[in-house]
């Protein structure tokens, strides 16, 4: 499939969809060179510091929180509908035990601009360096955030990646 260079803000309403149903998949590489995928439910794309940004969120408990520490880069990359299982294995099993990629049969694919390969099967791609990150504050969330998403107090680490790159098979219109 032909990957076309496109605007950070050409698919944002794809990626918003995808964020709010089966998820995306975010990817990460350790300094040993060995990929790891993430589905996540959290993110949203807009400018800060006069840049693209890419905003996810990490738990400290995840595997990929070590990765992402590690080479401070990350793709995320919208999947078809036809890869909601795909997400759901990559959601629920550890990058620790298994090789998600091999387990749902998924091709990582060379970056164009960062070490972090994409889901060569994923129809639209953002390459990201973290430019800041932080740490999701206790005593700054509304009680019932701070009760529905944290009762065990496993807060995210907020990492802010600039997008370098971002592009999208060419016949994705007719796919999504």
């Amino acid at each position: 499939m032909a990957k076309v260079d496109a605007q950070f803000t050409d698919h944002v309403a794809e990626t918003v969809a995808a964020l709010t149903s089966s998820g995306v998949l975010l990817v990460s590489v350790g300094e040993d060179g060995k990929p790891n995928i993430m589905t996540i439910g959290w993110g949203t794309i807009g400018v800060i510091w006069g840049k693209p940004i890419f905003v996810v969120l990490v738990r400290p408990s995840r595997h990929t929180f070590r990765l992402l520490n590690q080479t401070n880069e990350f793709t995320v990359n919208v999947p078809y509908p036809d890869l909601k299982e795909a997400c759901d294995v990559c959601g629920s099993e550890s990058g620790r035990d298994i090789d998600k990629f091999a387990k749902c049969n998924l091709t990582p694919a060379a970056g164009n601009k960062v070490k972090v390969p994409i889901v060569q099967e994923c129809g639209i791609h953002y390459e990201c360096r973290v430019v800041h990150k932080n740490n999701v504050a206790p005593v700054e969330l509304e009680p019932g955030i701070m009760g529905e998403y944290y009762p065990t107090e496993d807060f995210h680490t907020v990492y802010y990646g600039e997008i370098v790159a971002c592009y999208a098979d060419e016949d994705l219109r007719q796919r999504m």
